[in-house]
């Protein structure tokens, strides 16, 4: 029987598997929501609830158990100034994960994990990500004047081929003198 089995392994040694998932809950903190695969986040779901937990505690020894994890200063003051007072009158549920669709390639199941309200400090941080502005098309260019400019125009990459390989051709066909 297998006693006290409460995390899953994410098939990963124990050292590895403690990195991955402080190294995803400080994602979250930094960036508001992550993306990951559905056993990641549900695994690093748990780390961040009580970590914004220890923030509302707001303790030294509060501080020193999330610096533990975090090993970031400025990532431990963000979280018991910024996200943790925003969860003040929650005692749970502080994180989500919302299913994606199957990454491509592997089939893994997606997932989202997102905190489940924006801190009022930081609304801009953890808002939804905008679009990038598009940029126009380079304009086209104007044609050659003359014969002889066209003639001085760079060759496209397959134009270019096709000269090699004819050059290669001829010299192949040529007699050769032993």
């Amino acid at each position: 029987m297998r006693h006290a089995t409460r995390s899953q392994r994410l098939s990963l040694p124990s050292e590895h598997r403690g990195a991955l998932l402080h190294n995803l809950v400080r994602s979250l903190l930094i960036h508001g929501r992550i993306r990951t695969t559905y056993a990641r986040a549900k695994e690093a779901q748990r780390f961040a609830d009580r970590l914004v937990t220890l923030g509302k505690e707001g303790s030294i020894h509060a501080r020193r158990r999330a610096f533990r994890v975090l090993q970031d200063r400025t990532l431990v003051k963000r979280l018991f100034t910024d996200i943790a007072p925003s969860f003040a009158d929650l005692s749970g549920g502080y994180t989500r994960v919302l299913r994606l669709s199957v990454r491509r390639g592997d089939g893994a199941r997606q997932a989202l994990l997102a905190f489940s309200r924006a801190p009022a400090a930081h609304p801009a941080l953890f808002a939804e990500p905008k679009a990038p502005p598009r940029t126009p098309s380079a304009p086209p260019r104007p044609k050659p004047a003359t014969a002889k400019e066209a003639e001085k125009k760079p060759k496209g990459f397959f134009e270019g081929l096709r000269a090699l390989w004819g050059h290669k051709k001829k010299l192949q066909s040529a007699p050769h003198h032993s």
